[in-house]
Parts: C-alpha cells; structure tokens; sequence
C-alpha cells in the first residue's frame, strides 16, 4: 500500500530545511496531527538577517497558525512606505490603509526572520508528533513509484535512512532535494551583488522625512533603507569586480553610511552580509511525492520583500494537501499536481516579475526610462483606485485571492478564506 494512505499513520513527512519555510511547513502539519520529521544541517535555529518584511496575506495564513499576535507584539508595523531617487527625493508615497477593507493586516511587518525561527522552533520542541534533527543533513533522496520517498542522512549517528509519506525540500537555493531530483534550476545571477549592512543609529534623525521602508532610485547607486525593530537596514550593490573583503570592509561600510546621511560619528555596524542575487524558478515543483517549497524552488531579489512571503504560502499550500492525502480527503496526483503548477504560475507571474521590475526601475541609467518610471509610479499613487490595486499586488493579496492557498481542485479562489 502507498505510503501516503492512511494504513500507514506512523510513517512521517520529512520535512528537508530549518529555515523559517521548512519550519512553517512542520508547524501546519503537526496542527493537522501528521507526524513530522525535520532535517537540518546547522547544530541550531538559523539567525540569518537576510529576509525582514511579513506582508498582509502572509499574516493571514500565519495567524491561522496562532503566530500572528506574537508577532505583532514584536514586530513594527509599516503602513507606508516611499519610492525615492537619490537626487530628487520623495517620488510616490503608498499607504496600505487603501486595502484595510480587505485585511485585518492594512500594512508590513518588519521582524527579522530569525524571530519567526525562534518562535517555531520552541513550539515545535514541545510539540507530540515532531521530530527535530539539527546537525543532519540529506544526502541523496530516492523516489518510489508505490508511493513515498527515502532520505539518506549524515548526521551525529553517521549515515542512515528515513522514509516518510512525502518529503518537502525547503533547503534553500542550493537544494540538495532538488539536485537529487534532477530538476533544472533556471535562470540567471545579476552580475552585482548585494550588501546588507545594519546600524542601531535612527537614521530617520539624520534623514529627516524618510519611511520606515524607502526604496531609492539612482543610476550609479541605488539603495533599498527599512526599518526593522532591532536596527536600521541598508542594502546596496556591489560591483562585481569589488572584492569580498573589500565590500565589507569597515571603511567601506562608513564611506556608504556617511554618503548616505553624512554624522559627525561613525556609523555602529550591527550586521553585515554580502550576497548574490539570482532569479530563478525550478523547472517542476514536484516529483511525484517529493516537492520543493521556498528558495528551494524560487530565488528572486529582494526588491519587494516577497521571496520568503511568497515561500511560506508554497509551504502552507503544500501541506494543506498532504493533510487531505494522508487522511483520504483528498488523491494524491491532481492535488500535488495543483500545487506544482499553482505555486510555479504564482513564482512566474508574481515574483519574479515583480521583484525584477522593482529591481530595474531602482538601477535605471537611462534617464528618460527613468523619468517615465518616476511620472508612472507618482500616477499611480495618487490615483487611489490604482494605487489599492498596486497595494494589493505589493501585499501578495492579489495573487492568494486569484489562486487561493491549498484549494481543493477544482475549488475556486474566490469562494475561500484566507
């Protein structure tokens, strides 16, 4: 019998990654009593920085988890935010409160990623059902055609195997659930890379006017400036003939800071993080019962801050279907089937074109281009009705009320709840 019916409750899902989406991936399922076995090569939670923004519809599958509140009570909340140019200044100002009629969420959270780890990971340790494997990593999945899949594992007690219902990679863009698979991961790496730096000075007391998040247009250096309750982050390119050492430098990081808001101190630095970028979509999701959510199935830039929002709704897609599977409500291949081609359409038409778009219209060096997209985004924010829908777009809302998280197939978007 496939392992995924339910003669077999005992058998568990192995969930590949400990990052924020393969722990919201444990989470759903252990709500929905399905055993759960987590993967994860780092000896402890992750702490990465990287990813800051929580968006409306995101929030909304998250307080269905009753993470929400705790959030909040954390994190700061952004109802406005400005697109900028370096030289000219304020552009367009766009305020969620346009879509407050629609959620309880009118607005971006900023709380860094590795809050919504910490959180996960204490409810997941107490949690019946949950098995957390830190310091282990997979090593070679194997597919069967009867139904389920095997993991090899190196871990503390050497080289073993697990074979669950259904294994989820969310093991980040250099999955090794996806490389096992075979599956291609195309697209294409920006030939800059990206600095992340961090500093505890309130640089809206030296920038007098500017958002919380402020993303600024300049044809020699763009900058992505938000706050996050901890510090103040600001992300720039990096040439790519700069060097590593070079780019994180202190001296560099002071030079940047000074040119942005020039202090008669030295900038603090808190974090500081050099990476490339890359846009890119698996060429499949899924492989008979083995998929991939997250960075393991999409990269994008961060322009936008909707690549771990955007992971977390593939996570709770997913498994809202493996739920229905393991308890009969629902067949296997048309509801995995949905999910690969919901979430890869989702990862095309959304995020990737969007978080391209903003990218582009940041670094622009053509300056009619650029001054045609500064007069696009100032109509569109002072026209409401196509400023709500550049908000809802922006807030993921758009892309989960026309396709829906975890329908059924063959349920309608429309009719469902967030």
């Amino acid at each position: 019998m496939p392992l995924h019916k339910r003669g077999c409750p005992e058998t568990p899902v192995i969930v590949a990654g400990g990052g924020p989406v393969g722990m919201v991936a444990a989470a759903s399922l252990a709500r929905e009593g399905v055993p759960v076995v987590l993967i994860e090569s780092a000896h402890r939670p992750m702490t990465d920085w990287r990813a800051s923004t929580f968006h409306a519809a995101t929030l909304e599958l998250l307080d269905g988890l009753d993470l929400t509140g705790r959030m909040l009570a954390e994190g700061l909340r952004v109802p406005v935010y400005h697109f900028r140019d370096r030289k000219d200044g304020l552009v367009a100002e766009f305020d969620f409160s346009l879509i407050a009629d629609e959620t309880r969420f009118p607005f971006r959270l900023q709380l860094n990623q590795q809050h919504l780890v910490r959180m996960l990971h204490e409810r997941l340790s107490r949690t019946e059902g949950v098995e957390l494997r830190f310091g282990t990593r997979v090593t070679s999945v194997a597919v069967h055609e009867e139904g389920g899949a095997t993991v090899t594992l190196a871990g503390p007690e050497g080289e073993h195997t697990l074979t669950g219902s259904h294994v989820i990679g969310a093991d980040g863009a250099g999955s090794t659930v996806r490389r096992a698979l075979g599956i291609d991961f195309a697209g294409y790496t920006y030939p800059e890379r990206f600095l992340i730096a961090s500093t505890d000075v309130d640089l809206s007391s030296v920038l007098p006017g500017i958002a919380d998040v402020n993303y600024v247009a300049d044809p020699h250096e763009w900058l992505f400036l938000l706050r996050t309750p901890e510090s103040w982050r600001a992300v720039w390119p990096v040439p790519a003939e700069q060097p590593a050492e070079e780019a994180t430098a202190e001296a560099t990081l002071q030079r940047r800071f000074q040119g942005l808001a020039p202090r008669a101190e030295d900038y603090p630095i808190v974090d500081r993080q050099l990476y490339s970028v890359h846009q890119r979509v698996a060429e499949t999701f899924r492989v008979r019962d083995v998929v991939l959510v997250g960075d393991a199935a999409h990269i994008n830039s961060p322009m936008g801050g909707v690549g771990l929002n955007s992971g977390i709704h593939d996570a709770v897609d997913v498994t809202r279907r493996i739920s229905r599977i393991r308890s009969g409500r629902g067949d296997a291949e048309p509801e995995l089937s949905a999910f690969a081609d919901i979430r890869r359409r989702v990862a095309l038409e959304y995020v990737q074109a969007d978080t391209q778009r903003n990218t582009d219209r940041l670094r622009e060096t053509d300056e009619e281009v650029r001054r045609a997209g500064h007069e696009e985004m100032r109509a569109t924010a002072a026209d409401p009705v196509r400023a709500r829908a550049y908000m809802r777009r922006a807030s993921l809302l758009e892309s989960v009320r026309r396709f829906g998280i975890g329908l059924p197939p063959g349920e309608h978007a429309s009719a469902a709840t967030p």
